[in-house]
């Protein structure tokens, strides 16, 4: 049977969505969905549903700050074993969502389930995909796990499954700025998270002493800005699709470009090698905010006292990062010194592992959050200067 190019879609007017987010960042993403007004939000551990039209799932993937992505849900079904996932995937008209000439790929994930095998998981969903389309056309569509057209994620809890399509694609941390890597990089969405936390929102000075890659002050000039974080992104994983509306898609990045404002604010970036200065200095230009922020090749101990209100922020290493041999209780020693004797008046947040070396920067945080970079267990310490 000869395959048509794509078969035409069923009219999907809504359709329910889960934006995932590092865990204790749930209130940040909820308050950015509420601003974006997307319909019917509800809170959920490790992230928040919405359930909207192409142009919310689209206006998300723009505007999402700390989202990790956003991912349409297209059916949760009890599974309690591999013959069932398989017949339950089979029931999903694949046909509207790819041709057999596009690539695929399956990420599992699994929570508190009887399942322990993910490899094994993938294979079936991918079998129960492409079985469908041998079976009426003859071929198949091929795997592509780096640059997949259409991305399929199943998670399960207990013994439910959640099937998605990715409508991001690459996560929503890879804005498409940064040319470069740092030691142990904060991402993108956990930065701009931890500037959420903090309540900053371009109101007053913002300062970071240890800078790496700029990733800190880039978000916060995004955020100063009003610049969607997804306008310097070149593909979305929903681009690829035969439900895809170019126009509703141009018309929102043309709105968002209207919406950016000068930033009339203070943003300053220090850190003390000129190659991360450098960097970081590309990656402003690159995510349009280079006029934005001052850059100052500067190690952090000689920072001048600033006067006045402001906000620092600083993600100082913490054993984690390759290639640093500091005497870690010392710096952060010399950290609390700064903050102290240069910043009164300042809020000052510190983003990093928990352990002895919070106890050397000698101050009592007014308050903290769990949170976590990766895998690894983190605080966010917020010090009131006085």
């Amino acid at each position: 049977m000869k395959e048509p190019h794509v078969r035409k879609p069923r009219p999907r007017p809504r359709s329910l969505h889960f934006v995932p987010v590092p865990r204790g960042l749930e209130p940040v993403l909820l308050a950015e969905m509420n601003a974006l007004g997307l319909p019917e939000i509800a809170a959920e551990e490790g992230g928040a549903f919405f359930t909207g039209t192409l142009e919310d799932c689209y206006r998300a993937n723009l505007w999402l700050r700390s989202g990790a992505r956003v991912l349409r849900v297209l059916r949760r079904f009890p599974c309690r074993d591999d013959r069932a996932l398989y017949r339950e995937v089979r029931e999903v008209d694949w046909f509207s969502h790819m041709s057999a000439d596009q690539t695929l790929a399956v990420r599992v994930r699994l929570g508190r389930t009887p399942f322990t095998h993910s490899q094994f998981l993938s294979r079936r969903i991918k079998d129960a995909v492409v079985d469908q389309f041998r079976e009426t056309f003859g071929r198949r569509p091929s795997v592509d796990r780096e640059q997949p057209h259409l991305q399929i994620q199943a998670w399960f809890e207990g013994t439910e499954c959640t099937l998605c399509l990715d409508t991001s694609g690459a996560p929503l941390f890879k804005r498409g700025y940064r040319s470069g890597t740092a030691d142990a990089p904060l991402k993108e969405n956990l930065a701009a998270a931890l500037i959420g936390l903090t309540g900053w929102r371009g109101e007053r000075p913002f300062f970071d002493p240890m800078t790496g890659a700029g990733t800190l002050a880039i978000e916060a000039a995004l955020i100063a800005a009003n610049r969607a974080p997804g306008l310097t992104r070149s593909r979305f994983g929903f681009q690829n699709w035969p439900d895809y509306q170019k126009s509703t898609w141009n018309r929102l990045c043309a709105e968002a470009r209207k919406a950016i404002r000068p930033i009339e604010v203070e943003i300053q970036a220090a850190d003390r090698d000129p190659r991360m200065i450098a960097m970081a200095r590309q990656n402003a230009e690159a995510a349009g905010v280079g006029g934005a922020i001052e850059f100052v090749e500067r190690d952090f101990r000689q920072t001048p006292p600033r006067s006045g209100v402001g906000v620092l922020m600083v993600n100082p290493p913490y054993g984690e990062r390759s290639g640093r041999e500091e005497n870690l209780p010392e710096l952060y020693k010399a950290l609390g010194d700064v903050m102290k004797q240069r910043f009164t008046g300042w809020d000052a947040h510190v983003f990093t592992a928990q352990g002895e070396l919070i106890k050397s920067i000698g101050l009592r945080p007014a308050r903290r959050h769990i949170l976590f970079n990766g895998a690894l267990e983190c605080r966010l310490l917020h010090y009131r200067i006085y």
